[in-house]
């Protein structure tokens, strides 16, 4: 029996360890005044970032417990695009606590009662704290483009300014992604463009690299090939025949498309060797273009995405389902084109520019961060930042926990001490005492009844972190507290590690 006992003391031990590695990982990256993590692999290739979530998917880890938190955290990257270390540093400090508590000899059904309540209720309590933005409020829209892109004005204002081209109506839209309008190039000048950036050149360096005007353009959902014949066709008299028949048919058509006064082609798949010829001659831009690209690229020029047995309608017809654009500009260096001034709807891109890979690649991370957290902010609503809202709901749990019963209040003391965990550190990472600070503002939030008081990490005094401008997106928090919840309630709930055996494929 006690033997029985210290295995499940040293599994319980093994987990809070692997959990307390991953923390560790992200904690001092949190907070205006965290620093980078540098990332090196076996040959030497170095990222750097205070992304919590880019560590997390970079660095070595084996543990199993580890890599259900690990997972859960790009959950929330996925949802909302932010907020993945608050979500690590919350499940961690849920598992911790919880397994401390049940060392202690608290039944895990009674921790896991009070831990399912617990995040419940602070959901609801955390929405009490949302202020409803509304509309484009450029300074709070702002404020959070500045926060989540870690104070770098000049990201916050160009997510600002692509946040206005797009408008208000595209930003609410579920399926929309602010954050997929960015891109990072290496070399880049950065800008935000009413278009579209397609990451690859023109097909041959004959074809213009510059159009202007009003340009018509095409796009092709489909291979600029003729159709191809069965196998073995070709081997058959008839067979040649027919071959002959669809080469000058897709000749035909091809000039056919030259006359239409098109300007520019965008495929998606192969482009036939005569053809792109042909198109060459004719001063015609061809390139091919990855499909999300091409599908952003019909949205906005205002074309109809046509496959190539459209080739074949009559030129009127044809002409109509063209696109048109202002401006298509190619980069030889950066290996791109611009296609500026579409017909269609507003189509922003974010262009992210630096002079090295490593530095590119952050600055992608934070600006996709900081659009990520002005969209969601503009559907949900926004709180104070700098752990105001998390403390004001700690505080309030506490007094709302009487409502369990038993030992279930164990486990609402979990999601307390996640709740207050953010705050900890952000305060550590700034380089002041944190117990100090937590009971400062707990005093000075209950006295002013003002929950968005917290400490300004520059001064180190108490302040109305809603009124400085450090906001955060409602959504971000609650389901960075769900998804902790979620993962810690996961951990908590394995009694035994058992290792599969190996995978025996069947004869």
């Amino acid at each position: 029996m006690n033997e029985q006992r210290e295995q499940k003391f040293d599994l319980l031990e093994n987990n809070a360890n692997a959990v307390r590695a991953v923390m560790a990982a992200v904690e001092s990256t949190i907070g205006p005044k965290g620093l980078d993590t540098m990332l090196v692999d076996q040959f030497s290739n170095v990222v750097i970032t205070n992304d919590g979530v880019t560590i997390l998917n970079m660095m070595e880890v084996n543990h199993p417990v580890a890599r259900m938190l690990i997972h859960s955290i790009n959950a929330q990257q996925e949802e909302v695009g932010d907020g993945t270390t608050t979500a690590a540093l919350m499940a961690g400090e849920m598992v911790i606590h919880g397994l401390e508590q049940i060392s202690k000899g608290v039944p895990v059904a009674q921790v896991l009662t009070g831990l399912r309540y617990g995040v419940k209720e602070a959901c609801r309590l955390m929405e009490q704290e949302a202020i409803l933005i509304g509309s484009m409020d450029t300074g709070q829209l702002y404020n959070i483009a500045y926060v989540a892109g870690r104070e770098n004005a000049a990201i916050a204002r160009l997510i600002m300014e692509g946040a206005q081209l797009i408008g208000q109506e595209k930003l609410l839209d579920p399926g929309f992604r602010f954050s997929q309008r960015v891109k990072a190039v290496e070399g880049a000048e950065s800008e935000v463009l009413n278009g579209v950036l397609i990451s690859k050149e023109r097909l041959t360096r004959q074809m213009p690299l510059e159009l202007e005007g009003n340009i018509k353009v095409m796009v092709l959902d489909d291979a600029l090939e003729q159709e191809s014949l069965e196998n073995g066709a070709l081997s058959t008299e008839s067979g040649f025949q027919q071959y002959l028949v669809l080469k000058e048919e897709f000749k035909t058509n091809i000039q056919k498309l030259i006359k239409t006064g098109v300007q520019a082609v965008f495929v998606d798949r192969g482009v036939d060797d005569a053809a792109a010829e042909l198109l060459e001659e004719a001063g015609v831009l061809v390139a091919r273009v990855p499909h999300k690209e091409l599908v952003d690229l019909a949205e906005h020029c205002g074309a109809r995405l046509l496959k190539r047995i459209s080739l074949s309608k009559p030129a009127d017809e044809l002409q109509k389902q063209f696109g048109a654009a202002t401006h298509i500009l190619g980069n030889e260096k950066l290996a791109h084109i611009k296609v500026l001034g579409g017909g269609g709807k507003n189509m922003a891109t974010i262009l992210v520019g630096a002079t090295t890979g490593e530095v590119v690649g952050e600055k992608e991370r934070i600006a996709k961060d900081a659009a990520s957290s002005v969209q969601s902010a503009l559907q949900k609503g926004l709180v104070a930042g700098g752990g105001a809202a998390e403390l004001a709901v700690a505080r309030q749990l506490e007094q709302n926990k009487n409502a369990l019963s038993g030992m279930a209040v164990f486990g609402a003391d979990c999601v307390i001490a996640a709740l207050k965990k953010p705050f900890m550190q952000i305060i550590t990472n700034a380089g002041f005492n944190p117990l100090e600070k937590l009971g400062d503002v707990h005093k000075a939030q209950e006295l002013q009844q003002n929950h968005h008081l917290s400490i300004n990490c520059d001064t180190g005094r108490i302040d109305d972190l809603y009124i400085a401008g450090i906001v955060d997106p409602l959504y971000v928090k609650l389901h960075g507290l769900k998804t902790a919840g979620e993962v810690a309630e996961a951990i908590l709930r394995i009694h035994i590690i058992v290792k599969k055996k190996e995978y025996q494929p069947t004869q």
